[in-house]
């Protein structure tokens, strides 16, 4: 229970009190946390300090809200550290979870002035641009939206990239090696499509990140921008580069 004579504010105290629950495992991953409602009668408090208690969880990537849904503790091994630079499939199976996507662009594009220049192509150049919503154990957590020249990936759109990892497909399916990525990594609040997609109350926050994948003859081969769920990933970013294995 909340102390009301402390000096320690009530939703301070609330927020502690279900840290607590989540650290110890009281309140395991995905569970569904009780409404404002509940929690205003259970422990005597105003909405306003519930609230406040579970911006602070929030904020610090303990729980996650879905629109329409409610509030859930957040699976702490997403919270833990995200690899940016390996990819999403190989990244949620390390932490034991199902990645899937839902296509929502596939289509090919010229490369304008900004896409020959950072694809290293000419423009005019036909481009393949794949635009997929990310789900980790069907729970909306990434939009991605990637370039590649189509000369290095002919017929790509054949393959079915809503089950399969692209880096996979590049790998497996063209005999390409991915050498190294340049990442930039940047905070925002979601834009009204992005909070949708991704079933966030708004504001929200995302993390952004750019990345440029080169090929061992250090071609471009992928430009891939990706909106993540502020309250699901922290993105640690210790070095611009690295290698991935083939």
């Amino acid at each position: 229970m909340l102390d009301k004579t402390s000096g320690t504010p009530l939703h301070v105290q609330l927020a502690d009190l279900l840290r607590k629950q989540i650290h110890g495992n009281q309140l395991p991953p995905h569970t569904r946390l009780p409404s404002e409602r509940v929690l205003c009668e259970r422990y005597g408090i105003s909405r306003i300090t519930v609230r406040k208690a579970l911006g602070e969880l929030l904020h610090e990537g303990l729980i996650y809200t879905s629109v329409g849904k409610g509030t859930y503790v957040t699976d702490s091994r997403l919270s833990e550290e995200l690899r940016p630079l390996s990819s999403f499939t190989e990244d949620l199976r390390r932490r034991g979870m199902v990645a899937s996507s839902r296509v929502l662009e596939a289509t090919f594009v010229s490369a304008d002035d900004f896409l020959a220049a950072r694809l290293q192509a000419p423009r005019g150049a036909e481009v393949v641009k794949l635009r997929r919503l990310r789900l980790a154990d069907g729970l909306p957590i990434a939009i991605q939206l990637a370039y590649l020249p189509h000369r290095l990936c002919p017929g790509l759109l054949q393959h079915d990239l809503s089950a399969r990892s692209l880096f996979d497909v590049l790998r497996t399916g063209y005999r390409l090696r991915l050498a190294r990525a340049d990442t930039e990594i940047e905070a925002a609040l979601a834009r009204p499509e992005e909070a949708e997609l991704l079933q966030l109350p708004t504001p929200a926050a995302v993390l952004i990140s750019v990345q440029t994948t080169y090929l061992d003859t250090d071609a471009v081969v992928e430009l891939t921008r990706s909106v993540f769920r502020g309250d699901r990933y922290r993105l640690r970013y210790p070095h611009v580069a690295t290698e991935f294995t083939p």
